[in-house]
């Protein structure tokens, strides 16, 4: 019988062929989780008198929501969390600074095609853009999984997506994956693996990829992949790790439903507040005036991100009034950007560099609003308070749109800064 992508890797774990709709008992190959979850780990532990876990070494533990901790209280759970890691053995600890899980996981190797990867964070599918598949779980479930070493789970239908032509000048991934929010809503893909096929992915990075698998749970789906291929390999070669077959979904493999995009009539597009999938070209949008813009995060945080950004804003300054920030997605961006003169240009420009990490994105710190204020971010949610203020706007587009934005002082479409 032929597979999706998900069946196989999930098949692999049983030890047996699985098939969409089947619930199956297993232990992903890495279960990593954070800070804003460990303490409810540490109490779960104590409540069940666990004294032991299954395996530390498929095990990780990130501080990216409350990096540097913001309240005395997540500064304690921090602390927790760096003695359960002593007290388990666990040797992967990415502490304060680090930047965001999925970031570190695929720039550093350790996650690789065919893997699947639990986490307590909805946007861990960002990892299918090397060939594996993630999920977000409940700290619950984390705890016992720590414990026990396997979790049940249903095997997912799978949704093909397919990408033809090339991308027109001023257009990034992550128009590619508003304009498919667009077209399917937010619940196109329910429980589903979202799987990414087509001629245009030979021309999409591994960053280009994760903006466009990390934005798959805002369409419901449960993970979002694409088959690992040449550009994947080449980005494992570049690590000096070598990968060697790749798994991929079989030819005549059944899928839930099939969807084309033409990313050559995909153009700069906005989600306006407050779904996602309320999405429209930049054009459509009035152009409202903006207090903040946002660039970084597990969607957009990358150093790709940043030099699209400073592109637009070198020798250019920020529109009086707004306030920019910019929060690379890890230590590695953040180092990259600095020797390449990235952060100089964005500085000069005016913004403000915070902490990798997870930074405004989830209304924590490091960018709340205030009520009425507008902002354009270049993260995956615009929901009601979503950067800590039930009454603020947020609009979601690419890095070039955020920074383009962010000199007008307006929302912008960022062809007007084309040469």
């Amino acid at each position: 019988m032929p597979h999706t992508l998900a069946e196989k890797i999930m098949g692999r774990l049983a030890g047996r062929p699985v098939t969409a709709g089947e619930f199956v008992e297993i232990g992903p190959d890495w279960t990593f989780s954070l800070d804003d979850g460990i303490g409810l780990v540490d109490r779960y532990f104590k409540l069940h008198n666990v004294h032991k876990i299954a395996d530390p070494s498929r095990i990780a533990l990130f501080y990216d929501h409350y990096s540097p901790a913001d309240t005395p209280l997540h500064a304690h759970v921090q602390r927790i969390g760096r003695e359960l890691c002593a007290k388990f053995g666990i040797d992967k600890l990415f502490d304060v600074g680090e930047g965001i899980s999925h970031q570190i996981a695929v720039e550093q190797g350790f996650v690789r095609p065919g893997h699947m990867v639990t986490n307590t964070d909805s946007h861990t599918c960002t990892i299918g853009a090397v060939g594996a598949v993630g999920c977000g779980i409940g700290v619950a479930e984390m705890a016992y999984l720590w414990a026990h070493g396997k979790l049940w789970f249903r095997v997912p239908e799978s949704v093909k997506i397919t990408l033809e032509g090339k991308l027109p000048p001023g257009s990034s991934a992550k128009d590619i994956v508003l304009a498919i929010l667009q077209r399917i809503s937010a619940r196109g893909a329910l429980y589903s693996s979202v799987e990414y096929h087509g001629p245009a992915l030979a021309h999409l990075s591994i960053p280009e990829r994760m903006t466009l698998c990390n934005m798959g749970i805002e369409m419901g789906a449960k993970f979002a992949v694409v088959p690992g291929d040449e550009v994947t390999r080449a980005h494992y070669a570049s690590l000096g790790i070598e990968v060697g077959d790749m798994p991929q979904p079989d030819a005549d493999a059944r899928y839930a439903a099939s969807h084309t995009i033409d990313l050559s009539q995909v153009g700069p597009m906005l989600s306006a507040p407050n779904k996602v999938d309320n999405v429209h070209a930049v054009g459509d949008v009035e152009k409202l005036a903006i207090n903040q813009a946002f660039l970084g995060t597990c969607t957009n945080g990358r150093f790709e991100d940043l030099a699209a950004a400073a592109t637009i804003l070198k020798g250019r300054r920020v529109a009086p009034g707004v306030r920019m920030i910019v929060t690379p997605a890890s230590k590695a961006v953040y180092r990259r950007a600095l020797r390449e003169g990235v952060i100089e240009t964005l500085v000069e420009a005016g913004c403000v560099v915070t902490t990798p990490g997870c930074g405004a994105c989830a209304g924590i710190h490091q960018g709340v609003l205030a009520e009425t204020e507008v902002c354009i971010a270049s993260s995956s949610r615009n929901f009601l308070g979503r950067m800590g203020n039930r009454d603020a706007k947020i609009y979601l587009g690419s890095p070039a749109t955020v920074a383009a934005s962010a000199v007008n002082g307006r929302l912008t479409d960022p062809r007007e800064f084309l040469p």
